[in-house]
């Protein structure tokens, strides 16, 4: 259905899980009771056990994004692997983080029934790359190799398809050997399932050099991942939407996908909070959709629902980006 759909209009992607968790401004107990009171490692921040230990609070989350105007939401699971939750000797849980994430998601977007609402299964980069050597004095070694990537990736893929979800998302993109682990682990549990879901992939360039964190650019980004038969590539994070806007200018171009984009709220002030108010962030969008560069938007880091909202009522004017490839 997303794939008609996403040449109809342009669809509307929630904003910031971690921006409004901060909100409730939760304790350590929150990230134990009910599931984890006995585990000997502290748990504060790690905000994908929030789907198991407090699940109405994230419910409540999706509900505001859906209520702003989000046709798709993303799964509490941005740190859902072993590889992630190992930094918290958690890695036994990640079955029932990513399962449960997806469950709680679905629930919400059921309760939505004016228009189709989607949800899509979030799979972060993990803490590890398996391009660079986290040690300046042997640049050979590296902290993961490609087989554990892909075996994390596996159990989470099927945990997420598992509890439901409608779109598989490989986001926040920083070493691309990572996001093939995660395509090709995508593509065994398709094979194993006889099944398959749409493909959403999100770079992130961190800096105005244009690059990723291992030294792609956009072009080659995208060139690298060309192979995969993806419902969308595109861009989030590091960069707020007045930056990001010559690189989706690169996909624009260049891309036979549809293309994606979820910058941040601005870049970070001196105190990690991000200051750019919904009406001025979607004013900045609105030259995204001036060039007809996107087919989905939505926000990342600092962005609410209030600014999903201004970004939803902006793109009911405008069409979505041209595209030829055959969903």
């Amino acid at each position: 259905m997303i794939e008609e759909i996403i040449k109809e209009r342009i669809l509307v992607l929630d904003g910031a899980m971690g921006t409004m968790i901060q909100r409730y401004k939760l304790e350590e107990f929150d990230f134990r009771e009910g599931a984890f009171e006995n585990h000997t490692k502290p748990l504060k921040g790690n905000n994908d056990l929030l789907s198991i230990t407090r699940p109405e609070i994230i419910k409540e989350i999706h509900r505001q994004y859906f209520k702003a105007g989000a046709d798709i939401i993303e799964t509490n699971t941005f740190s859902g692997t072993w590889i992630a939750q190992a930094d918290y000797d958690l890695e036994e849980a990640v079955y029932q983080i990513n399962f449960q994430s997806a469950k709680i998601a679905k629930e919400v977007a059921a309760e939505f029934t004016d228009k189709p609402r989607f949800v899509a299964g979030s799979i972060g980069p993990t803490n590890r790359t398996a391009s660079i050597s986290p040690d300046v004095n042997d640049p050979g070694y590296r902290a993961i190799s490609f087989d554990q990537l892909v075996d994390a990736y596996k159990q989470q893929v099927e945990a997420l398809m598992d509890g439901g979800v409608d779109i598989l998302l490989v986001e926040t993109v920083f070493d691309t050997l990572n996001a093939k682990a995660a395509l090709f682990a995508i593509d065994v549990v398709f094979d194993e399932r006889q099944t398959k879901l749409p493909i959403m992939v999100s770079g992130t360039i961190t800096d105005q050099s244009g690059r990723t964190l291992t030294g792609q650019t956009t072009e080659a980004f995208l060139i690298s991942l060309s192979h995969i038969p993806l419902l969308s590539i595109g861009l989030n994070c590091a960069l707020g939407a007045n930056l990001m806007r010559p690189y989706l200018q690169i996909l624009n171009e260049k891309s036979p996908f549809a293309v994606s984009a979820h910058p941040n709220a601005g870049l970070p002030n001196e105190f990690g909070k991000y200051d750019e108010s919904p009406e001025f962030m979607a004013k900045q969008i609105k030259e995204f959709l001036d060039e007809g560069l996107v087919n989905i938007i939505g926000g990342c880091c600092g962005t609410t629902p209030d600014h999903i909202k201004a970004i939803a009522d902006l793109v009911v004017n405008y069409k979505p980006r041209d595209y030829d490839y055959p969903v």
